[in-house]
């Protein structure tokens, strides 16, 4: 584990496999950190073939400062990677990324190519439901809290108190910001989780995959799959010239699963991600 300065806040990260391996960071979805079941085993999976494996606690996720700037949190997270990378000396590299993680890894590309070789996206988010659902579980509930308990009310939900307790500092970064500031910032990124046309994937506008030049792999959602939905898969393919997509590794029915199994305790909602490891493996010309 270790710490780096980037932008405007401490960002932690860790480094597996060879020090010489092709290099590839991989992003998680929501606001899980570096350390979600099911992230490591594929991290591990693609160090034992060879390749330099950034994980890295996103701002607002696990023991990294929290960042509340940018058009979108996606965006600002972008922004974030491209600086990270680069003070690592690991840019240009391969981005990889499934679900929210997915949207921080293609904005990544978009805004800053120049860190990028390749691009590896899983699970991609799209559709009225799923962008919906985001704006319910990471936007709404803060505007509101905002509104009814001001500032000192938000430091106590427990999404943020989970993240000052990893780390104290979140806590005067959070209120800084003052109710007014927060609320501010909330609905500025509430607006890219309204379903628009020509956004095929949340906040990002279809023209702007017109910069992702990069070879590409999708692997795409499945059949059923509402959060990660099979059209936006295929849409995102449609818009990023000469990518490749592919079936998933896993069952059709793998996200419903491990929803349920992590709903009852008996595992994790990205368990199945593992699965991708000789996929990507292949796609990187590692192996």
């Amino acid at each position: 584990m270790a710490r780096i300065e980037i932008l405007d806040g401490e960002i932690e990260y860790e480094l597996l496999g060879p020090k010489d391996g092709t290099a590839i960071v991989l992003t998680p979805g929501g606001r899980f950190s570096k350390d979600v079941p099911g992230l490591r085993p594929l991290a591990e999976h693609l160090a034992n073939g060879g390749m330099r494996v950034l994980l890295w606690d996103r701002p607002n996720t696990g023991s990294s400062d929290v960042a509340f700037w940018g058009r979108s949190e996606s965006h600002m997270r972008a922004d974030v990677l491209a600086a990270l990378l680069k003070k690592l000396d690991l840019a240009p590299c391969i981005i990889a990324g499934g679900s929210g993680g997915a949207r921080d890894s293609i904005l990544t590309v978009i805004e800053h190519p120049e860190v990028a070789t390749r691009l590896v996206t899983w699970s991609i988010v799209g559709g009225v439901y799923s962008t919906i659902s985001l704006a319910g579980v990471y936007v709404l509930p803060n505007i509101n809290t905002a509104g009814a308990l001001g500032i000192e009310g938000v430091i106590e939900m427990p999404e943020w108190k989970t993240l000052i307790e990893a780390n104290p500092r979140n806590r005067e970064r959070i209120l800084s910001l003052g109710t007014e500031g927060f609320t501010e910032i909330m609905l500025r990124w509430l607006n890219a989780y309204v379903p628009k046309p020509g956004q095929t994937i949340p906040g990002v506008p279809d023209e702007d995959f017109e910069n992702i030049t990069v070879p590409t792999l999708i692997i795409r959602g499945g059949e059923r799959d509402l959060s990660h939905p099979k059209r936006t898969s295929y849409e995102v393919f449609c818009l990023i010239h000469g990518s490749k997509i592919v079936d998933p590794p896993w069952p059709e029915d793998a996200w419903e699963r491990a929803v349920q199994a992590s709903a009852r305790g008996r595992g994790n909602i990205f368990d199945p991600w593992v699965q991708a490891g000789p996929m990507i493996l292949d796609f990187c010309g590692v192996r």
